[in-house]
């Protein structure tokens, strides 16, 4: 299925924001790399790598699958939004099982 030029709704994004997205990437790409290769240790770099990826989420999301909070992408936000919650919620109850069972089993 090709892509609707006419449809006004339909997310498209110029050079320009695919570059952008891509230097973004990159440098949240670069920092964590080069925190580790360099022979840092700790908190830091782990607070680091985890505010990098972060980023590096949000930068995909916006600059490459083109989510925001317009009208178009309302319903597109909310799927994005549902799944992540699914997620979580199966994440944290898989922990939350996987602890019970372990407190359980030690007894």
């Amino acid at each position: 299925m090709s892509h609707d030029v006419k449809n006004p709704g339909a997310a498209h994004g110029s050079s320009k924001q695919y570059t952008v997205g891509f230097i973004l990437s990159i440098i949240l790409t670069i920092i964590p790399f080069g925190m580790v290769m360099s022979g840092m240790t700790g908190g830091v770099v782990l607070f680091t790598i985890a505010i990098t990826a972060f980023a590096q989420v949000l930068v995909q999301l916006i600059y490459f699958l083109h989510l925001n909070g317009s009208e178009e992408q309302r319903w597109d936000t909310i799927a994005f939004i549902y799944t992540v919650l699914t997620i979580a919620i199966l994440f944290v109850g898989s922990i939350w099982i996987m602890n019970y069972l372990h407190a359980n089993m030690m007894i």
